[in-house]
């Protein structure tokens, strides 16, 4: 039998990893005595400038991910996490950190971002936060275990569901019929999907909330139609659910069936309601399905747009182009301010949602295309000239050089960079300067208070 060989050591945090984990180095003697070896540790729930005991298996090892044992040296910015779940539960990390240092990480984490590209971190003002950072998400995505308990991911382990109780970052409404919903499926001894035995029933369960129309949706993902002896079942769940929250518009039950842990559809029943729901922003009307991107946090999404707004300053006689326009979040109080604009998406049933949307909102200067983005830029030049203003609203993983070298190209007046991404912001953001353009001014937004995720809107302006 091998004996594991364990040893204590202190380490102080020098600084946090993408994933918002504490990072220290230990130098430790060698055992032949030759040069002293680096050992990297990963401490999680752990903040800048934190000493910390901690039992290391394999010290000899050059990287290791460990347990705070102790708290030796707490940094004055640290708190009690108030979620019952928070060590175990995925969807936050920093619940242990008070609110003005998230928000002060997340500044400087743009700063970084911007000057390892050459760029100036004095742009970079200081991060918009909440004045209530609890309860802003209006979308949450559950997940069942094989047993049949609904809750979210276990931190680093996605075989592994906790049961939750309730949760802090969603809005409340969303935990009151989360918790019917597992109360239902327990009466009826439901079991949940087993992702390795491809076997079970309940997937997901996917709520979406309008702050401001109230209106919910609920929608169930499982392997089987509730048909046949799932009809007693779906029939109580309907009558439950339109008892107790009358605000649940659409109530829907979609078969998946596919090896993908993803919340798609093979089929699609409307046990109650429609098959989406109406939410506002900025005073204008979007239908959402359960597939539809749309913001999960509307009182910074709200400030976002009114950002966007004020930098890009759009004209009346001004032609726009919304790129990666999505359902039209950024596109519809654009349209209402310019001569025309072009909103350009790839994926479709966006642009469908866009094209909808502008219609409800008695929109007609619109036009949405769904192209790649470069294709789209090239289609709407030929179609009506050069755009005068730009905004573009990429994913994580950024544009990239070719789409940005294409609008360098094309020289719109200004260009509007909403980010998800400080790090490929930045990236694509360098790709501009040689085709004259200037960064004029960043400033982050966030989103997603107790995670390591911050937002940006930066304006960019041509040289003369």
């Amino acid at each position: 039998m091998t004996t594991i060989k364990e040893e204590t050591l202190v380490a102080e945090i020098d600084h946090l990893d993408k994933k918002g984990n504490g990072q220290a180095v230990i130098w430790r003697e060698s055992e032949t005595g030759s040069n002293p070896r680096k050992l990297k540790l990963t401490i999680p729930l752990t903040l800048p400038g934190e000493k910390i005991q901690v039992v290391v298996d394999e010290p000899d090892k050059r990287r290791r991910k460990v347990s705070p044992e102790k708290i030796l040296t707490p940094s004055p910015e640290r708190q009690d996490a108030p979620c019952p779940h928070f060590e175990l539960c995925g969807g936050c990390v920093w619940q242990h950190w008070n609110y003005e240092g998230q928000l002060k990480h997340k500044t400087n984490h743009v700063k970084e971002a911007l000057q390892r590209e050459g760029l100036d971190p004095e742009l970079v003002r200081d991060t918009i936060g909440m004045d209530n950072p609890w309860h802003y998400r209006n979308k949450m995505e559950f997940t069942f275990s094989p047993e049949g308990d609904l809750g979210l991911h276990e931190q680093g382990n996605f075989r592994k569901i906790i049961p939750l109780e309730t949760c802090l970052i969603a809005g409340r409404k969303i935990v009151d019929a989360t918790m019917e919903v597992s109360e239902w499926v327990k009466e009826f001894g439901l079991k949940g999907y087993n992702k390795d035995k491809h076997e079970g029933l309940l997937r997901h369960l996917m709520v979406r909330e309008s702050f401001e129309t109230g209106e919910i949706m609920l929608a169930l993902f499982a392997t089987e139609a509730p048909a046949g002896e799932l009809a007693p079942a779906a029939e109580d769940l309907i009558t439950r659910i339109t008892n107790k929250f009358p605000n649940v518009k659409s109530l829907l039950w979609l078969v998946n069936t596919d090896w993908a842990d993803r919340t798609q559809s093979e089929e699609t029943f409307v046990l109650a309601g429609r098959d989406f729901i109406y939410d506002e922003l900025g005073g204008y009307r979007y239908r959402l399905w359960f597939d539809t991107f749309f913001q999960t946090n509307p009182v910074q999404a709200q400030k976002l747009v009114e950002l966007a707004l004020e930098m890009g300053e759009p004209k009346e006689d001004e032609k726009m182009i919304d790129l990666f326009c999505g359902v039209g979040t950024f596109s519809l109080p654009f349209a209402a301010r310019v001569k025309e604009l072009a909103g350009i998406e790839i994926v479709e049933t966006s642009i469908e949602s866009a094209k909808r949307n502008a219609t409800d909102n008695n929109l007609h200067n619109t036009t949405f295309l769904a192209r790649d983005a470069r294709r789209g830029i090239d289609e709407v030049h030929e179609s009506w000239g050069l755009a005068d203003l730009l905004l573009i609203d990429p994913p994580r993983c950024g544009a990239g050089g070719k789409v940005m070298r294409r609008i360098g190209r094309a020289k719109p007046k200004r260009i509007v960079y909403v980010s998800c991404n400080p790090d490929t912001f930045a990236t694509d953001t360098a790709e501009l300067l040689p085709f004259g353009y200037t960064l004029q001014k960043v400033q982050p937004v966030d989103l997603f208070p107790h995670t390591v995720h911050v937002e940006c809107v930066a304006l960019l302006t041509l040289d003369e």
